[in-house]
């Protein structure tokens, strides 16, 4: 996952996947199949996800338990905006981008841009 570490890319991949509000020892029994980990490795990691704003949090007792602040699909499109903001020409961007799409993506697009139009004229 972009903008990720390994640890990091594996933590919000199974939060997106649960679903639901997780404590740090949850997601350690769930990522132990990954590799041996210790709880204070997790613990950072989950600690600088939510001090980059990747997760919020809601305490339980002396724990607390994480969520992603956005969805998987929210996230991308953050991290697909960035990179045409960081595009030098955006058109130029978005031709080569619309050049590796298959038909089912150039159909999902003109899906997304129809509705998004209709949304901003108020139709």
């Amino acid at each position: 996952m972009q903008g990720f570490g390994e640890l990091e890319a594996a933590l919000m991949e199974l939060l997106w996947r649960r679903g639901r509000p997780t404590t740090v020892r949850e997601a350690l029994s769930e990522l132990r199949w990954h590799r041996a980990l210790a709880y204070t490795t997790v613990l950072t990691v989950v600690d600088n996800l939510f001090r980059k704003g990747r997760l919020s949090r809601e305490r339980e007792g002396r724990a607390f338990r994480y969520t992603p602040a956005l969805t998987r699909d929210q996230y991308v499109a953050q991290a697909m905006h960035e990179v045409l903001v960081d595009s030098g020409d955006r058109v130029e961007a978005l031709t080569h981008f619309v050049c590796r799409m298959t038909v089912d993506d150039a159909a999902a697009l003109r899906v997304a841009l129809g509705e998004y139009e209709r949304r901003i004229s108020g139709r």
